[in-house]
């Protein structure tokens, strides 16, 4: 199975919103799609769906355009979609229904997932008197509902607090081990460098960066340094030429050429009669390398 996208494009009222994006998914895991809201993530996705209608370009599932007739996929959008005055059991058993599902099946499912994210308590409900959060995971479970190959989440970690969050990240890992293929739209780098294998960056809808995330970042080769010491270290830093990246609660963040340049610093740390706690060279982070990509100033 697969998933290929080639040339999408799309513009609205004649500014270009989406130029040109291709990539595609060989095999299951999580392919990131990132870049600033405005970047055409969205509507990338809704082209992708047959949602909206695309100027040109293709979007194909094992060689056939993407449709409810050629494929099953699920789609949560950034902009949650449950009927609020409706009861939350009432409303999934819907959904299943939308696609394809028995009253039965659908049921049996919607009682499934609600008991895996735990929510099996709000079943009869109105959806209005539920927690933000656990609409956000019932809007999950209506994406998820009728076992779709293809998942595609729209910021799906948006607004969740730390709990909710881990929740749904320990079920995007669980969907992976089961052949899921996912799309994950992000505007939060670090989300996408915990999931994502394989991303396209986008900018103003235009690809400034795609591949595979490790041969991405493995091409800046180790560029940062994370101490952590006793006393401050950036008056020594500043004598071997490192450069300030960041000064936090807990650790100081310097920008080196290398690991040479990291193990002099060390031997210089030593000499002062401090030991680090913490020492990492590391390669640049994927928020690090969008500023570079799409030219902001840090």
């Amino acid at each position: 199975m697969n998933l290929k996208v080639e040339e999408l494009s799309k513009a609205f009222n004649g500014k270009k919103a989406v130029d040109r994006i291709s990539f595609s998914m060989d095999r299951p895991g999580v392919f990131g799609l990132i870049g600033t809201n405005g970047a055409g993530k969205t509507t990338t996705i809704r082209m992708i769906l047959g949602i909206i209608e695309k100027d040109s370009g293709s979007a194909e599932w094992n060689g056939k355009p993407i449709s409810r007739e050629t494929m099953s996929f699920g789609y949560m959008p950034e902009e949650r979609g449950i009927y609020t005055k409706t009861k939350v059991l009432s409303q999934l058993i819907y959904f299943g229904q939308l696609r394809g599902m028995s009253h039965g099946d659908a049921k049996r499912s919607a009682l499934s997932w609600m008991e895996r994210l735990g929510v099996s308590e709000y079943k009869d409900m109105l959806a209005e008197k539920v927690s933000k959060g656990n609409q956000q995971k019932i809007q999950l479970l209506a994406t998820l509902i009728h076992d779709p190959v293809l998942v595609v989440l729209d910021e799906p970690f948006s607004g969740l607090d730390p709990v909710n969050t881990e929740l749904i990240r320990k079920l995007i890992g669980e969907l992976v081990d089961e052949g899921k293929y996912i799309v994950m739209s992000s505007h939060q780098m670090s989300t996408v460098e915990e999931f994502c294998e394989n991303l396209v960056m986008l900018h103003n809808g235009q690809t400034i960066l795609s591949g595979n995330l490790k041969q991405i970042k493995a091409g800046y080769g180790h560029t940062n340094l994370l101490v952590r010491t006793g006393r401050d270290v950036t008056p020594l830093a500043q004598e071997c030429g490192l450069e300030l990246l960041a000064k936090r609660a807990d650790e100081t963040e310097f920008k080196i050429t290398g690991d040479e340049m990291a193990e002099m610093f060390l031997k210089r740390i030593i000499a002062d009669g401090q030991y680090p706690v913490k020492y990492e060279i590391r390669e640049p982070s994927l928020h690090e390398i969008f500023l570079e990509k799409a030219g902001v100033a840090k």
